[in-house]
């Protein structure tokens, strides 16, 4: 046999195969329907182990993972099949609309001259009453005690990455995202009116802005020393007596502050950008919200991450963006942070979200929101 008559010979195979999978998803759809009529679950435990076990022992030893991954594979694909089936018939009753004018208070980390009071001014306007916090977890405890409508934290700077403690407390804590802000983040090195910035020893600045400003403290010999805001560094410098001392802000904060500017440009990459979130305590989405945010632990079993992403390809949406946590507290057991394309609506991502949850023992979901540029 020539090539062309192997080819054709896998041909003529495919076209079997593809008629065999066929009915065996049109029987599938007959068992998620019996099973919704019987209120049983799509994921039946034990199930998928004795299809597995007994295509491990019809097939020769070299041969026996690789059927098990197909057939593993052919589950899966059921399963997001019944998963449809199972809502069909089914009315989601929208969320609550997200309406950034109807807000009272909205609290952010910091003081006034924090980038994140940019976020906040950018999303809801200059004249929304602002609840300033100390740290991150004060910000999500005004929003869960209802002493604030909407929390604004920073996700991820285009420079440094992800910022770990908004990941750690979107783990920790049940709150919903309503909308993402992007804010250009320009860092200046700043000092005192009487200081000689070449007697600065130390920089003081939020931990995130001082990474993303590595390259000139370096050069410049200064040591960067971690404080809680960049807005409440350039504070803190002002009503110094120490003049060795400088801070990492932005260039608004400093002039606020009445501190001279040294380096107006002091970030390692330009353009840079920090994606901010807004939240709520319940939740809340806009009208044209875009993008749905959920969070996972990956069961420890091969190819577990990869089944889960098959998903995305059987449901036909688009995965936008995978973060992998290692959690505080959790004995370096890893969180998946997943955004994809979609509306909490939307039938194909109902089905979706359910199909996902199951078999999971951590899921969480996030958020149905936009991004604002």
């Amino acid at each position: 046999m020539n090539l062309d008559d192997l080819r054709k010979e896998i041909n003529d195979i495919d076209g079997q195969m593809l008629q065999l999978f066929l009915k065996r998803m049109e029987v599938c759809k007959s068992i998620a329907l019996y099973k919704k009529e019987h209120d049983l679950p799509i994921l039946q435990e034990g199930r998928e182990q004795q299809v597995i076990d007994r295509v491990r022992a019809a097939s020769p030893e070299h041969m026996a993972d690789p059927a098990a991954v197909m057939f593993t594979e052919i589950m899966d694909i059921s399963k997001c099949v019944q998963a449809e089936v199972n809502t069909w018939g089914k009315i989601y009753e929208k969320p609550e609309l997200f309406c950034p004018e109807k807000a009272q208070v909205i609290a952010c980390q910091g003081t006034s001259g924090a980038y994140a009071e940019a976020a906040c001014v950018k999303l809801f306007g200059k004249d929304k009453p602002i609840r300033f916090a100390v740290g991150f977890k004060d910000v999500v405890d005004l929003v869960e005690r209802g002493r604030a409508d909407f929390g604004i934290l920073p996700l991820e700077n285009s420079t440094v990455g992800s910022i770990a403690e908004t990941y750690d407390l979107m783990a920790s804590h049940d709150f919903y995202i309503n909308s993402i802000v992007r804010v250009e983040i320009t860092h200046c090195f700043a000092v005192k009116p009487e200081t000689d910035p070449a007697d600065v020893r130390k920089v003081f600045s939020k931990r995130e802005a001082l990474e993303q400003c590595s390259v000139y403290l370096s050069k410049n010999g200064l040591e960067p020393m971690d404080y809680a805001n960049t807005a409440l560094a350039a504070e803190m410098v002002k009503n110094s007596s120490d003049n060795t001392i400088g801070c990492i802000c932005s260039k608004s904060c400093a002039e606020m502050n009445g501190l001279k500017i040294v380096e107006e440009h002091a970030a390692d990459a330009y353009p840079n950008y920090t994606r901010f979130i807004c939240f709520s305590k319940h939740f809340a989405a806009p009208e044209n919200a875009n993008t749905i945010s959920v969070s996972f632990s990956v069961p420890h079993t091969p190819g577990g991450l990869y089944r889960i992403l098959t998903k995305f390809a059987v449901y036909g949406l688009n995965l936008k963006k995978i973060v992998n946590k290692t959690v505080a507290g959790k004995d370096f057991e890893a969180v998946i942070f997943l955004d994809f394309d979609g509306s909490y609506t939307n039938r194909k991502v109902a089905a979706f979200l359910d199909d996902l949850k199951m078999g999971m023992g951590y899921f969480k979901f996030l958020g149905n929101f936009t991004e604002t540029y």
